[in-house]
């Protein structure tokens, strides 16, 4: 399941981190990491999974 989740953190940053986390902190401040830029949306997507 974590390699689900990394592919679509690298696809969606933000589905990545909601299928994990779900509606919370880490959600928001994704879409904000990825709005301000892709990549530093999917670094944190990537660390929110690995995490765990």
């Amino acid at each position: 399941m974590d390699v689900l989740r990394i592919l679509l953190a690298i696809i969606l940053p933000p589905v990545g981190v909601f299928m994990q986390v779900g509606i919370g902190l880490h959600f928001w401040l994704n879409i904000l990491l990825t709005l301000c830029g892709y990549i530093p949306g999917i670094i944190h997507a990537v660390w929110v999974i690995m995490r765990k």
